[in-house]
């Protein structure tokens, strides 16, 4: 008997007695993993299983919740890892140029500033593969300067006023991964801190940050959450535990197959007797509103800026054998008054999306009357009975308005095509030692620097070279923030991070708004008080 010749039809038989022993078991699981079987073994054509489960977890997450989600393995890499709060690399901040990998800073202490590479270096060859001209996208860039630590990676720099490149061995090590992008002073009372995700190691950052701020004579914080789209919810209660009082709920989640868990302040708090303000908007998400939304269901500080995302699910990691990763939403997460403030996504997830687009058309971000909520999502504030919403992220105790009265299309477009960023580039380059010995600090910067009149002109041309037309109107509509965000970044470049805010935090609404009302005691005091 030949064998081979009757083994599609032993498989085909053999495979029909499982469905029949299926269907009267009916096993779901066993259901999937038969149909895939199927198709591997004995469709037309040759199919990447892999793929092809793959897909199938996306077509069975899509069923879900806009929140529940598949990453590969490159994906899942790319999605912890700030979260981590560290990564192994050459230590650089860059800027992808004109197809060229620009250093912007090199972190203080990490591997590329002990071998002598400086701002202004231009990365032109990673281990012998050229990285510049050759239109490499960033990932690929991190990728090749990436690596394990206590490995080699060889570069070639190019360096303003040395004819040849310079090559250099660099050995990776630890790079951390800070989340707190500003921490200063705004007066003599006032400390501002700016927290761009809650990472693991956000609460260590905050807690120093406050400890320099208050030992510079810090008595009020604002708390800036603006575009935070949030991270481990762990670190967001802990900080949350800061400025509440021992026993007082902070969060707590809750699902069909995850009974109730509270999380309570301890009291140990070293922050429960300042004044707080916590500056929101529509891109603040999860953590973030857990943390605003204990603050404000307390009446511990003031929220300031317009509503937030509204993401309430708690999602799971569950890690799968070959690295990648699905995200799946186990429960959901109440603010101390009992809100959900997951908004609805019922229309699905395409809907979902449009989210963002429809409240911008609705007039939202420039109105908050253009804001309804419905009498049953309705809540009070555990300590003052004011009157809050759920059902659709954190409405703030004082809503400040999106100016688009300076906005235009040019100023769009010197940004969008990196026009602006390219000048600063190129006018570091070319004044980075000057300016370097001209200014003592951020201050003294602040105080004397001034964008001139020439450089205008040649961002102009610049511009022009860009294919962005010179328009005077619209120029001169968008002339303030344009010569701000112009000396914000050479403060960036010549200084840090921090430089950046420093100058832009002048001109941001938000933190004006913010400042204004902690520092007006009696305005601050009455926005806590039940109207």
């Amino acid at each position: 008997m030949n064998t081979k010749r009757y083994l599609p039809i032993i498989l085909f038989l053999a495979l029909a007695s499982m469905m029949v022993y299926a269907q009267k078991r009916v096993n779901h699981s066993q259901k999937l993993r038969m149909a895939e079987y199927a198709i591997n073994e004995f469709y037309v054509d040759t199919v990447d299983e892999n793929k092809l489960v793959e897909d199938a977890i996306k077509a069975m997450l899509k069923e879900l919740d806009p929140h529940s989600t598949y990453s590969d393995v490159e994906e899942t890499k790319e999605l912890t890892e700030p979260l981590g709060g560290k990564f192994s690399g050459i230590g650089i901040q860059f800027n992808m140029g004109s197809d060229t990998l620009y250093v912007l800073q090199t972190i203080a202490g990490g591997p590329s500033e002990k071998v002598g590479i400086k701002a202004g270096d231009r990365i032109m060859a990673v281990n012998d593969t050229t990285i510049a001209g050759v239109k490499m996208k960033t990932r690929d860039v991190m990728r090749r300067l990436k690596g394990k630590k206590g490995t080699n990676v060889d570069v070639k720099i190019l360096r303003k006023g040395v004819k040849e490149l310079i090559p250099f061995r660099i050995v990776r090590d630890d790079i951390p991964i800070l989340s707190i992008d500003a921490a200063y002073m705004l007066d003599t009372n006032t400390g501002y801190i700016r927290i761009s995700r809650f990472a693991e190691t956000t609460y260590d950052e905050f807690k120093e940050a406050a400890k320099t701020l208050k030992n510079k004579g810090m008595d009020d914080l604002i708390i800036d959450l603006s575009d935070n789209g949030g991270g481990y919810l762990n670190i967001a209660t802990e900080m949350a535990n800061e400025f509440l009082s021992r026993g007082e709920l902070i969060v707590y989640t809750e699902g069909r197959n995850s009974p109730r868990y509270d999380v309570k302040a301890t009291g140990t708090g070293k922050l429960k007797s300042n004044d707080i303000v916590v500056i929101i908007n529509q891109y603040s998400a999860s953590a973030s509103e857990i943390l605003s939304g204990a603050i404000q269901d307390w009446d511990r500080g003031v929220i300031v800026g317009r509503r937030s995302f509204g993401k309430g699910l708690v999602q799971r990691p569950i890690p799968l054998p070959d690295g990648s990763m699905m995200r799946l939403t186990v429960a959901r997460y109440y603010t101390p008054s009992g809100r959900s403030i997951q908004k609805s996504y019922e229309g699905g997830n395409e809907e979902y999306e449009k989210d963002m687009l429809n409240r911008s058309k609705h007039g939202e971000f420039t109105n908050a009357d253009s804001i309804h909520f419905v009498d049953s999502l309705k809540y009070v504030t555990l300590k003052n009975q004011r009157t809050i919403y759920g059902g659709g992220g954190i409405m703030p105790d004082y809503f400040v308005p999106a100016d688009t009265s300076e906005y235009s299309n040019y100023y769009r477009d010197i940004i969008a095509k990196g026009t602006l960023n390219q000048f600063i580039i190129d006018y570091i380059d070319n004044n980075r030692n000057r300016l370097k010995k001209e200014y003592n600090d951020i201050a003294d910067f602040d105080k004397r620097y001034t964008v001139s009149d020439d450089m205008i002109q040649q961002l102009i041309k610049r511009g022009e070279k860009d294919s962005t037309k010179y328009d005077s109107i619209q120029f001169n509509r968008s002339k303030r923030p344009i010569y701000n965000y112009l000396k914000a970044l050479v403060a960036r470049d010549i200084f840090d991070n921090q430089a950046f805010y420093v100058i832009t935090n002048k001109d941001n609404d938000l933190v004006k708004a913010a400042l204004d009302i902690i520092n007006d005691k009696k305005r601050y005091n009455k926005l806590l008080i039940k109207q």
